[in-house]
């Protein structure tokens, strides 16, 4: 990552939108994927996508979805691997066209992504793998449920000053209304 992109994604004040890899999810069915967007500074899920494929929609229907939530001005960093999800014309149109900025991973380098990582590892082991579905409809649903009603709401980061995403965001708010 370069010095420019490092000051813009990890010192900036607000929203930035890293991206890792996919986490896989087994059913009885066969598979589910699963994209995030995340918050970096808060550590919350702004946007996610589930799908039987990893074709390039899944990716732009997270980063969309993050897009519509958090409406980010412009020169944002969208940090993703190299998949080719990510560097395919339609996902680099969507960028521009809201004025973000694309940053990628260095080739084997995961520590680039190291939040959105943390975040798969966790999502695997409090909810993937102790859990079988008989269909992609009932993962999808124990997904949502983990991201909208525990993960962002409620479960505690210690980068956060154990609070939850939520909270965190919510205090930052309270934090700069007192400042202005």
């Amino acid at each position: 990552m370069s010095r420019e992109v490092h000051v813009r994604f990890c010192e900036s004040p607000r929203v930035r939108f890293p991206r890792a890899t996919y986490p896989y999810i087994d059913t009885q069915q066969g598979w589910l994927y699963l994209a995030v967007v995340l918050d970096l500074r808060s550590r919350r899920v702004v946007g996610w996508s589930m799908s039987q494929s990893l074709e390039k929609q899944i990716v732009l229907d997270a980063l969309r979805m993050a897009l519509a939530r958090r409406q980010p001005r412009p020169g944002v960093v969208h940090h993703s691997d190299r998949g080719s999800q990510y560097a395919g014309e339609a996902c680099q149109k969507l960028l521009r066209d809201h004025g973000m900025v694309c940053s990628m991973s260095r080739r084997g380098d995961c520590w680039d992504n190291a939040v959105v990582e943390s975040f798969n590892a966790t999502i695997k082991t409090e909810l993937i793998h102790r859990t079988r579905w008989n269909t992609r409809e009932e993962a999808r649903a124990a997904v949502y449920k983990y991201i909208e009603t525990w993960y962002n709401a409620k479960r505690l980061h210690s980068t956060l000053g154990y609070q939850s995403p939520i909270a965190f965001e919510a205090q930052e708010l309270l934090d700069d209304e007192r400042a202005a």
